[in-house]
């Protein structure tokens, strides 16, 4: 075992030595270090409470009930700007399953060591003198962590039930970590977790969440959506995934919906996708058991993108997730199923579906259709058509696709038309920007000018009837694609 700490850890350490304290490393930073990974972040425990640390480090901070003060530094690597020095403590009961009743210090480091989580995160390492792990440096693995590591196992500290009913997001922190790390769970501690998987009901939706998420960020996300199904985890996180088990698709499909669901998060986790992509290709299909009519071969789903982000919607909104990454991925969802034949759909069309999806979301929407692609077990995730797309919404994208995009805005409108705010304003722009999605070079200041005087003359009854016009004209030519989508593919 030999790695480099960084001096910043290795000056914390070293003055809290000086005052006559004990430091050690532990955590996730050693767990990272003994497998050979670099450290997200530093923690110290030390036998110091608070207020003699802060009385060492006048520059901290302390804020919490648990002991633990950030230590400011002088580093560049914002990874190492704060070090976390925690005081040695022992947890009361967990009567909530979620919070320690009470929280207090103890003296020794195996006495911490006793209440974490698992063996591979209750190892300590008191740093000696030397630059490098294992100069002088004193390894203190009192459950068998190391060993633990070396055999890529997650194992609990002590009995395992009585660890997940101390905190029971333990639960979802092991499945995020065989993710994570690619280990193994050892099977007494398997068994107790399928035993105490209902304790995740009680946990803060926000906690879930945040385990959640870090799980779908590791480069094997799809194992861990498998591992919270095989313990019954899933139901508790996201049971509208639970729906698409065993639901057979058609004769384009070889996997059932839940299986497709998996494999498409798995693409785009291998891909490094955003945590909106992630979502949006693992809940995509979602819709579908609920849309399913008839069965074999020549079932069909039809609307199912629709039904599917409503359902999205109300498992991101149960897990807390933020308004921002719940209307992206809704949206995303919603617009999953396009057609595009080369020579079928026009210039206009193409505008027409830049403006429906928006262009900030059509690289995203592209990066799910790739997902949803290689999840129905098709060898290319973009093939011709989808290449010549890209190509078309390249073509396309400088030319105005919304409202913002036009040469004249509401202000210009009322100026010109000599009208006061109100309705008729966005009926002109909405008629404007129908014809402009038709011919670009109608986006003319002097050729809009004109045509707001135009429209400015007809009445509110007129003007609805040429936007419904418009709109059916879209209409048209979504159901033109969704009919040719019934025909090749049986499925909308």
């Amino acid at each position: 075992m030999k790695s480099d700490i960084p001096k910043e850890v290795r000056a914390v350490a070293g003055l809290l030595e000086q005052h006559g304290f004990s430091a050690y490393l532990v955590g996730g930073c050693l767990r990272d270090i003994l497998m050979g990974r670099d450290p997200k972040d530093w923690d110290v425990a030390t036998d110091a409470e608070p207020g003699q640390v802060q009385s060492i480090f006048p520059e901290s901070v302390y804020e919490n009930q648990f002991g633990t003060v950030g230590i400011k530094t002088d580093a560049e690597d914002p990874k190492l700007k704060i070090v976390e020095v925690t005081t040695f403590r022992l947890e009361g009961k967990y009567t909530d399953k979620r919070h320690p009743d009470e929280v207090v210090f103890a003296r020794t480091i195996e006495d911490d060591l006793s209440r974490r989580d698992f063996t591979m995160n209750a190892i300590a390492l008191r740093l000696g003198s030397g630059s490098i792990v294992g100069d002088g440096d004193e390894l203190v693995d009192p459950y068998g962590g190391e060993k633990d590591i070396q055999a890529k196992t997650i194992r609990t500290v002590g009995e395992p039930k009585e660890r997940f009913n101390e905190d029971a997001l333990r639960l979802m922190r092991a499945v995020r970590f065989a993710a994570e790390l690619g280990f193994e769970i050892e099977m007494n501690t398997r068994r107790a977790m399928e035993q105490e998987a209902g304790l995740l009901e009680v946990i803060a939706k926000e906690r879930v969440r945040d385990e959640f998420t870090k799980m779908l960020m590791a480069p094997d996300a799809t194992r861990g959506i498998l591992l919270l199904e095989e313990m019954d985890l899933l139901r508790y996180v996201a049971p509208e995934l639970r729906d698409g088990l065993g639901v057979t698709q058609n004769k384009h499909h070889i996997y059932t919906v839940f299986e497709h669901n998996v494999r498409a998060l798995e693409y785009a986790a291998k891909q490094g996708y955003s945590l909106e992509i992630r979502l949006a290709s693992l809940l995509h299909d979602v819709g579908k058991p609920k849309t399913k009519h008839g069965d074999g071969p020549d079932s069909t789903f039809y609307g199912h993108e629709r039904v599917g982000a409503k359902l999205a919607v109300r498992a991101l909104e149960r897990l807390h997730f933020s308004r921002d990454v719940i209307e992206r991925v809704a949206h995303l969802i919603r617009f999953h199923m396009f057609y595009y034949n080369v020579g079928e759909v026009s210039p206009a069309g193409v505008r027409r579906f830049i403006a429906r999806v928006g262009p900030e979301t059509i690289d995203d929407l592209m990066k799910v259709r790739e997902a949803d692609r290689i999840g129905s077990g098709v060898p290319k995730a973009v093939p011709y058509k989808m290449r010549h797309l890209q190509f078309m919404i390249e073509k396309v994208k400088s030319d105005p696709v919304s409202p913002k995009m036009l040469g004249v805005n509401g202000e210009d409108v009322m100026r010109i038309a000599g009208i006061e705010p109100g309705p008729k304003v966005g009926q002109i722009i909405a008629v404007l920007l129908e014809e402009v999605l038709d011919d670009p070079k109608r986006n003319d200041r002097d050729t809009l000018e004109v045509r707001v005087r135009e429209l400015a003359e007809l009445s509110d009854v007129e003007l609805a009837a040429m936007r419904r016009k418009a709109e059916e004209r879209k209409d048209e030519f979504e159901r033109g694609i969704e009919e040719e989508m019934k025909k090749k593919h049986w499925v909308q």
